[in-house]
């Protein structure tokens, strides 16, 4: 009995170091514990576990900011944008024979064959996108697949509500927001927002659970307010479209200003296209031909002419020229009337347009003089829109002009200059002599403006431009009923590899509103109209006179009281080749043979 309990006695050092050992483990146990929730410096502690967990669930977004809304002058909107996602995954977590890769495939619109290459080729990649800026209804149907690896993120998407009617004058953005033609470059600086960013806790599917902090608030970018009024530019896009498609024309041009403030009202192209739908898009149609095409202006010139022989002091509106017989020798060219006209005075001269009347003006004058003018009224220097890619047009200088070069340059040949320049020209004429700037964005106050030219000697002027909207001038389908309107047209050969071109022409009308007091100053370009009819007072009046008179009636100003010998051709539509209120006389396109 006693050999068995010796058996079973432990000595009492074992029996101390087991019990030691039993507690040495729960303090060991809460100090590993410690060493992972509490204590700081530990290696890999809760610092660095917590870091590790963020790092998988926490992450920073970027609030996208939204760009500043274009408006007309009105507050109509040109350009907005609206809230659309970008969906992307992760070939490196999304499953290539996943069950509903089949849905996600027929909803992006294509095969599940084509969507597994696609996956295939960035198999080493962690980002793809699967389709940008799909509208949020669609996209919502896609992340509620909840397919692994598939992700979403909110962006926005430019919509241009007025379409193809301002497309060459407001623009357009790129897929990624960033301005790339018209008024959205021009001004991409001032419409771009700042991006601002949050931190966000996500699951495991990268689904956000919950906005944790805002780090930088997102900022809008400025709106901005154009000069043009969509009434007006509605009307002359219809009215020009019209005529192009009548004439057969390859492209036009209309252009619509205030005369009191220098804004653009109305800034219409053919051919145009749909900001909204660019899978057609055409690089013909992208110019914003009102400020960047080219032109000879033609007899439109003539009253600048006109002018500059009234400012020599040689010539008063009732000086008269002989035109006999009809046409007139310089150097090897032969300019010529469509009949004699015989002695005429000045007002006659621009009623008729008269090539052979302005060639001896134009030899009796010293050919800098007419120049200058030119120069004055915006001729061959930048309108200064700040639009990209308005041209300066060309002024030529020559150290010694020729007769035939003097006699060109007097109707407008030799030159060129856009519809703009030429609408900034003839807002010279309707403002008494002051040259403003020009502007495409909403002005609140009158701007200064230059006087270069003599206010009494204008105003004369214009008395006798409004004979060309009258009974026997070049332009009676321009006539708008209860307005007085001055104004002057022209037709010119098309210039090709060649030199002019025999049967291919420019018809342009260039006028004001009411002419006494003018308001409004709109200039209308129809390029290589190939319907039978060409002449600027057939092809490209009856577009300003539509236009005009809308614009008149929109802006609610008052009408004048006719002259007696006013006769108004309440029919714009084109003249046939019989009619008798339209003389051809003075529309021969550039006068030489």
């Amino acid at each position: 009995m006693d050999a068995k309990q010796s058996k079973l006695t432990i000595s009492r050092w074992r029996y101390s170091l087991l019990v030691l050992v039993l507690l040495a483990l729960p303090v060991a146990a809460l100090w590993h514990i410690a060493g992972l929730q509490v204590l700081a410096d530990m290696d890999k502690g809760y610092e660095f576990l917590q870091g590790q967990g963020k790092a998988r669930t926490v992450r920073t977004e970027s609030i996208p900011a939204y760009r500043g809304v274009i408006t007309d002058s009105r507050g109509e909107p040109l350009a907005v944008s609206t809230p659309v996602v970008t969906l992307w995954a992760n070939p490196q977590v999304i499953d290539a024979s996943a069950a509903g890769l089949s849905q996600l495939a027929k909803k992006l619109s294509m095969s599940r064959k084509d969507l597994q290459q696609r996956l295939a080729r960035y198999t080493n990649k962690e980002f793809m996108y699967l389709a940008r800026q799909v509208a949020p209804g669609l996209a919502e149907e896609i992340l509620g697949l909840e397919i692994p690896g598939v992700y979403g993120k909110g962006e926005y998407k430019r919509f241009y509500p007025a379409g193809e009617v301002t497309s060459q004058l407001v623009g357009f953005t790129n897929i990624d927001d960033q301005g790339q033609e018209g008024m959205e470059l021009a001004f991409d600086d001032v419409l771009t927002g700042v991006s601002g960013s949050k931190k966000v806790l996500k699951d495991l599917k990268g689904r956000v659970i919950k906005d944790l902090a805002l780090v930088r608030s997102e900022k809008p970018g400025e709106s901005l307010a154009l000069s043009i009024d969509l009434r007006l530019q509605y009307t002359a896009y219809r009215e020009l479209k019209a005529a192009v498609a009548k004439h057969k024309a390859s492209s036009g041009s209309v252009v619509m200003l205030d005369v009191k403030t220098g804004e653009v009202l109305a800034m219409a192209n053919q051919p145009s296209f749909n900001p909204n739908d660019r899978s057609q898009l055409s690089s013909d149609a992208l110019r914003n031909r009102a400020i960047t095409d080219l032109v000879e202006p033609g007899s439109t010139m003539k009253p600048l002419t006109v002018l500059a022989a009234l400012e020599s002091g040689k010539f008063s509106p009732e000086t008269v020229i002989d035109t006999n017989p009809g046409y007139i020798r310089v150097g090897r060219k032969t300019f010529l009337d469509h009949r004699n006209y015989g002695e005429i005075d000045l007002t006659t001269l621009l009623m008729k347009s008269s090539q052979v009347g302005t060639t001896k003006l134009a030899l009796e004058l010293e050919p800098e003089h007419i120049r200058d003018m030119f120069f004055r009224m915006g001729l061959g220097q930048s309108p200064g829109t700040g639009f990209p890619g308005e041209s300066p047009g060309s002024l030529p200088q020559h150290r010694k002009w020729k007769p035939v070069e003097r006699a060109n340059f007097a109707f407008g040949h030799g030159l060129s200059a856009t519809a703009i320049q030429m609408a900034q020209a003839y807002a010279v004429l309707a403002s008494d002599g002051v040259r403003k700037p020009l502007t495409l964005l909403k002005t609140e106050k009158i701007p200064e403006g230059e006087q270069v030219a003599d206010a009494k000697l204008v105003s004369r002027l214009r008395e006798m431009m409004s004979n060309v909207t009258r009974t026997g001038g070049t332009a009676t389908r321009a006539a708008i009923p209860s307005y007085d309107v001055a104004g002057k047209t022209g037709t010119v050969h098309k210039v090709g590899k060649h030199g002019y071109e025999k049967n291919r022409y420019v018809a342009m009308f260039a006028g004001m509103v009411p002419a006494e007091n003018p308001r409004l100053v709109t200039v209308v370009i129809i390029n290589d109209p190939q319907g039978g009819q060409y002449y600027g007072g057939e092809v490209a009046a009856p577009v300003f006179a539509n236009v005009t008179a809308d614009a008149l009636r929109m802006l609610k100003i008052p009408p004048t009281v006719l002259k007696s010998d006013r006769v108004v051709n309440t029919d714009h539509s084109s003249v046939s080749s019989s009619g008798t209120s339209y003389s051809r006389a003075s529309e021969k396109p550039g006068g030489a043979t």
